[in-house]
């Protein structure tokens, strides 16, 4: 598995090489054109513009072969993408010597553009390959200057902008490289340093991270064996209490009655609690859903049934619109019946009497979306970020009803993008708020 990740992590840098290399090409045109006919400098532009479509052509077989090598989802080998990488650098810089060769070679101030690649070296490779890259740059650069000021290779002067006999100037010539070399090393040193020091904090992080899933299992496994015995004696007390407060084990007077009234009501509460502690619980332990195709519009009938007596009795307006297309989708319908049931319940609960509450289903894309609204209480702003976090409750859900879990968000939030969705809330201009999730839309 690490080694998958490693190899992931070297394609995405393939491709950025790539996506910056279009940049490149694109400036290298620009900055031709701009100084031939703006600034009145003499360039070989044929030679450059060629140079140009021929990057274009390289960046494109690379950028196929990379496609080739990824192709349904394989993973190459990080030493191939490894060597892909160096080959692409390498390439780079001898092709910036090339350029620099047809524009004016040391006249050239873009010959400085050999430090970004110094930079994308030591960011994509080890700082041992990355003083490779910087020696090879060097000695391109020498050895273009050298063969040019010797005669063996043309120097192409940048007429109406630089000093012809700069390249022939030997003590300009030594300066230049001594600075040029000194910058090179100075920058591998500095962003090698920064990167691997950035790597030794991601890894750190990395296991701490892991060490947090760990403990957080072990927290969750404790939270089912606890919950699961509270469960059961809650549930023995349950039917205790059911049996006397229904007069079967003799009549009660006013006052018993009220106590255990109470305390049945009370231990039903605690029960509902409980239950989905242990659903949440148990759904992240397992992570795993038992997929088969279901009707998502009998699913949404079924749960707008579930609260039509709850609306009635507070003479709420349940209204739906479910579009034609929305049918099938593949999940667990259980599960997502209950966070529909869930999230109607919510806002018939937080609505005032006479309110309304509607439902929306329509496909998006490859997803289809649900949105349920309300003219209810809505949340306060500060505390949407924490709306779907396990026990939180809004201070206004809180003056309504007390005695809420705080769980039934973080359920159905979990239970969303478990089967590959998203769910998030907002609040409408008029009052009352929208939560919306969605479904893939492929079976």
């Amino acid at each position: 598995m690490e080694g998958l990740l490693k190899s992931t992590s070297l394609i995405q840098r393939a491709y950025w090489l790539i996506k910056l290399r279009w940049v490149a090409i694109a400036t290298l045109a620009a900055a031709t054109l701009v100084a031939v006919r703006f600034m009145s400098v003499s360039l070989a532009t044929r030679v450059l513009l060629t140079i140009s479509l021929l990057l274009v052509v390289y960046n494109f077989v690379l950028y196929d072969l990379l496609q080739y090598w990824t192709r349904g989802g394989k993973a190459p080998s990080p030493t191939r993408i490894g060597r892909f990488l160096t080959f692409q650098i390498v390439g780079d810089l001898f092709i910036l010597a090339a350029i620099l060769h047809f524009s004016g070679g040391i006249e050239n101030p873009f010959s400085f553009f050999f430090v970004f690649h110094m930079i994308m070296a030591s960011i994509l490779r080890s700082r041992r390959q990355s003083y490779l890259q910087a020696t090879l740059a060097v000695l391109l650069f020498a050895g273009l200057i050298a063969l040019e000021a010797t005669g063996v290779l043309p120097h192409y002067h940048l007429a109406g902008f630089a000093d012809h006999g700069l390249y022939s100037d030997r003590s300009f010539v030594l300066g230049f490289l001594f600075v040029f070399t000194v910058t090179l090393y100075l920058v591998v040193y500095m962003t090698t340093s920064i990167s691997e020091q950035l790597h030794t904090q991601q890894d750190d992080l990395e296991k701490a991270n892991s060490l947090l899933e760990e403990k957080d299992q072990v927290k969750n496994q404790y939270v089912l064996r606890v919950t699961h015995d509270i469960k059961g004696h809650l549930a023995a007390i349950q039917s205790c209490l059911e049996i006397v407060f229904n007069g079967m084990v003799g009549p009660l007077n006013e006052k018993q009655a009220d106590l255990v009234e109470r305390a049945f009501r009370r231990t039903t509460k605690c029960m509902a609690f409980v239950t989905a502690l242990l659903k949440l619980t148990r759904m992240k332990l397992s992570g795993h859903l038992e997929r088969e195709r279901f009707s998502l519009k009998n699913c949404i009938l079924s749960s707008l049934a579930s609260v039509q007596s709850r609306a009635q009795a507070k003479s709420i307006t349940v209204q739906y619109r479910i579009d034609p297309a929305v049918e099938d989708v593949l999940g667990e319908s259980v599960l997502i019946e209950e966070t529909l049931t869930n999230m109607l319940f919510n806002a018939v609960k937080y609505t005032p009497d006479g309110g309304q509450v509607n439902l929306e289903a329509m496909p998006d894309g490859d997803f289809i979306k649900v949105r349920i609204s309300d003219n209810g209480i809505g949340i306060p702003p500060a505390e949407l970020p924490r709306i779907f976090e396990e026990f939180y409750r809004a201070e206004n859900a809180r003056a309504v009803e007390r005695d809420g879990t705080g769980l039934g968000l973080a359920f159905a939030k979990e239970v969303i993008e478990r089967h590959g969705g998203s769910i998030w809330v907002e609040n409408n201009p008029g009052g009352g708020s929208t939560f919306t999730f969605t479904l893939p839309n492929k079976v």
